[in-house]
């Protein structure tokens, strides 16, 4: 069996980790912010229906297709990314979605949170990311600022 050769890529093995620690957080928020946003596609109620069932719908889609670039970034780096529940659940500093589907403005509220925190879970990355010139990692986090801020704009300007 051949051995599997060093990872040498120009980024030492300790900023390696610490960048794959800081994306396995921001894909635990992503995925907790992805299951909250599609529970709250599925349970909306009210007046608003029809427009919060098709934002919710854009949002969670652009979600789910947000971690697999999170993940693989992970895995670029050589770490295995976490994807299970628990793993979720222990990474994620968002809290899960509430078990009684709220009315319709507190949903957007909490996607309003959920969005921002994701954001500055990704700008957390950024100063390790810089530091050890890692590029790619700094372009997928400029991306995913760029939604979630835009998102919560969006969702808190349906508050005002």
């Amino acid at each position: 069996m051949a051995k599997t050769p060093a990872i040498s890529i120009g980024i030492k093995e300790t900023d390696r980790k610490k960048i794959a620690e800081g994306l396995s957080h921001l894909l635990a928020d992503t995925y907790t912010l992805y299951l909250t946003t599609h529970n709250f596609h599925w349970n909306v109620t009210g007046p608003m229906f029809t427009s919060l069932h098709t934002m919710f719908m854009t949002q969670y889609t652009e979600l789910w297709n947000a971690v697999d670039p999170i993940a693989e970034r992970i895995r670029s780096l050589g770490y295995p990314a976490p994807g299970s529940y628990g793993q979720f659940g222990k990474l994620s500093s968002l809290a899960d979605a509430p078990a009684k589907p709220p009315k319709a403005l507190e949903m957007v509220s909490i996607l309003v949170a959920g969005h921002e925190a994701v954001a500055r879970t990704a700008r957390g990355i950024f100063p390790v990311a810089d530091k050890a010139g890692d590029e790619p990692t700094a372009d997928l986090l400029t991306q995913r600022l760029t939604v979630h801020e835009q998102s919560a704009w969006m969702l808190r300007s349906l508050l005002e």
